[in-house]
C-alpha cells in the first residue's frame, strides 16, 4: 500500500510540474510573441489582403479554372505549419540548450523532454489556431468555400503537421545555438515555399518543377489540402510523401536530439 500511495504521488508530481512547464511555456510565448504574430496575425493579414484584391478574384485558364484566391488559401495554411514547425519551434529549444536550461533540468525531478513536448504543444496550437482563422476568414467573409472533402482535409492537415514539425525537430535538435537554428529555419523555410506555391502558383509551374513541388513537404501539404477543398480525397501518393518525411524527421530528430 505505501509502494503504490509513493508512486501514486509521484505521478501526480509529475503531472503537475509538467502543468507547470506548460504553462510557463505559454507566457514565453506571449512575451516573444513569434507564434501570435506569424501563426495568427500575419496569416490573417494575408488571407484578407489575398480576398480583397480584385484581381485574386477572377477565374484563370492557367489555375484550372481556379481564382488566385482558392490557390493561395491552402499556400497560407502550409505557410502557418512552416512558420510555427521551422522557426517558432527549434528556436527556443536550441536557446535552451546554448544557455544550458536543458542540462540543469536534467539533475531535477522536471524532465528535459517535458520542455520539448511543451513546446511541441504550444506551436501546435498556434498552428492550429491560425488554420482556423484562415478558413474562418475565408469561407464566412471572403465567399470561400469548406472543404468539401472534410475527412481528406483534416487528414492532410495532421500529416502535414507530422511532417513539418518532425522537420522543425531535426533543426532543433541540429542546431547548437538559437542563432544557427533561426538560419537553418529560413533556409529551409524558402525554398519549401517556393515549392508549396506562395510567390508562383503551382498550377503554372513548369511541368517537371510541378512534379517536383507535389513531393517536397509544403508542395504535398499544400496540394493535398487543395484538393480536399475542391473536393477530391488527397492522392495516396501525396499523403505518403507525408508520412515519409515524418518517419524519416521524426527518426532523425529522436536520434540526433542532445540535451546539452
Amino acid at each position: 500500500m505505501a509502494a503504490q500511495l509513493a508512486a501514486r504521488r509521484r505521478r501526480t508530481a509529475a503531472r503537475r510540474a509538467l502543468g507547470k512547464i506548460v504553462i510557463n511555456e505559454v507566457r514565453l510565448a506571449w512575451r516573444s510573441p513569434r507564434g501570435l504574430l506569424f501563426g495568427i496575425v500575419l496569416p490573417a493579414l494575408l488571407v484578407v489582403i489575398f480576398g480583397e484584391l480584385p484581381k485574386a478574384q477572377v477565374h484563370r485558364s492557367s489555375l484550372g479554372g481556379l481564382t488566385l484566391f482558392t490557390v493561395e488559401v491552402p499556400v497560407l495554411l502550409a505557410f502557418v505549419i512552416a512558420a510555427m514547425a521551422l522557426y517558432s519551434l527549434p528556436i527556443p529549444l536550441a536557446g535552451y540548450r546554448e544557455q544550458g536550461i536543458l542540462r540543469r533540468l536534467s539533475i531535477t525531478p522536471a524532465r528535459p523532454s517535458w520542455v520539448l513536448a511543451a513546446q511541441v504543444a504550444v506551436n501546435l496550437a498556434f498552428a492550429l489556431a491560425g488554420l482556423a482563422i484562415i478558413l474562418i476568414v475565408g469561407v464566412a467573409a471572403l465567399g470561400e468555400s469548406a472543404p468539401k472533402s472534410p475527412g481528406g482535409f483534416i487528414l492532410a492537415v495532421l500529416l502535414s503537421l507530422a511532417a513539418v514539425f518532425a522537420i522543425g525537430l531535426t533543426i532543433a535538435a541540429l542546431a547548437r545555438t538559437a542563432g544557427s537554428a533561426y538560419g537553418i529555419g529560413v533556409v529551409t523555410f524558402v525554398p519549401l515555399m517556393f515549392f508549396a506555391g506562395l510567390w508562383f502558383p503551382r498550377q503554372e509551374m513548369t511541368a517537371w518543377l510541378a512534379d517536383v513541388s507535389e513531393y517536397t513537404p509544403l508542395g504535398a501539404a499544400s496540394q493535398a489540402t487543395q484538393d480536399a477543398i475542391g473536393g477530391m480525397f488527397p492522392p495516396a501518393a501525396l499523403l505518403l510523401a507525408l508520412v515519409g518525411y515524418a518517419a524519416f524527421f521524426g527518426f532523425a530528430a529522436a536520434r540526433y536530439f542532445r540535451w546539452e
